[in-house]
């Protein structure tokens, strides 16, 4: 077989293509990008000689480029070998563009790489927002043990997604922030805010008032998710975990299952978001339904 020649009509192909049929151009476009992967592997020699010699991806990218114009560079056409390769362990989704597949194949790490495949899914992430997540650092913001559920496709509970830290927009020309400054910043991004604790969080009200006797508390935030089914409690603290923030959320959470939870809700659930983490308070004052977490102002 001549390789080259069929990688030159391949490509060719899809530019007509893209052209005459535009309402299904990206599903054909990743198509006709594994096809020219896989050629491109194949005369190279097969995967093990793939991921080593590339003088011949750079011979055929210097004919394409002069052959046919611009647009099929080394690093393009290295892009589409990688991309035969990670689809052999992770299958194609036709939702994600060209684009986003090469920002995910601009990483080295092949579970990394089908973390932000889903996430982009789940979420329909836009190239910038793809961008964004994998500058935060959002997987490396995982527990390990999400990880490996990941990896072993575990069932995974509420808290696996909460990332460590969560990041919040300051909003504030200052890092010392009180706890009404925190919740307004996240309040000015609180979509934002919902992702960084995981899937399936909604938004109910702040400042969710509830009367304890003669008195009245204030919920900082009071959430829902509808894939666990429950009420979330969410209290902020611009200081370490202490113990009396467990005490205080687990009455939060309390008030809730009985006064607001429906008999086919699930209990309720508490999030601590605070500026340090204390491992004492989190090993001995321990609750299954009580997750904490740290902010970072960015």
């Amino acid at each position: 077989m001549n390789y080259y020649n069929e990688i030159k009509k391949k490509l060719i192909d899809n530019e007509v293509y893209k052209k005459i049929k535009d309402y299904s151009k990206n599903k054909y476009e990743l198509e006709r990008y594994y096809n020219v992967g896989k050629l491109l592997v194949e005369a190279q020699g097969g995967e093990a000689r793939a991921k080593y010699g590339d003088g011949l991806i750079k011979e055929y990218a210097r004919r394409l480029s002069k052959e046919l114009g611009k647009g099929y560079s080394y690093r393009t056409l290295n892009y589409m070998r990688k991309f035969y390769l990670f689809q052999k362990v992770q299958p194609v989704v036709a939702q994600l563009s060209w684009t986003h597949y090469t920002i995910i194949l601009s990483i080295d790490n092949i579970n990394k790489m089908k973390y932000y495949v889903n996430q982009c899914v789940i979420y329909n992430w836009s190239k910038r927002k793809l961008q964004e997540k994998i500058k935060e650092n959002e997987y490396e913001r995982l527990e390990d043990n999400t990880k490996n559920k990941l990896l072993s496709n575990e069932g995974k509970t509420i808290q696996d997604f909460i990332k460590h830290p969560i990041l919040i927009k300051n909003i504030y020309d200052t890092l010392d922030v009180t706890e009404r400054m925190l919740k307004n910043a996240i309040l000015e991004s609180i979509e934002d805010f919902l992702m960084e604790l995981g899937e399936g969080f909604t938004f109910i009200k702040s400042e969710y008032k509830i009367k304890l006797g003669d008195r009245y508390n204030y919920i900082d935030l009071l959430l829902f998710n509808y894939i666990y089914n429950c009420f979330v409690v969410v209290e902020l603290k611009v200081t370490e975990l202490r113990k009396e923030h467990t005490g205080q959320i687990m009455l939060y959470m309390n008030y809730i299952d009985e006064h607001v939870k429906k008999l086919n809700h699930n209990k309720t659930i508490g999030i601590i978001v605070c500026k340090y983490n204390n491992e004492y308070v989190v090993r001995y004052c321990y609750n299954n339904n009580i997750y904490e977490t740290t902010y970072e102002l960015v």
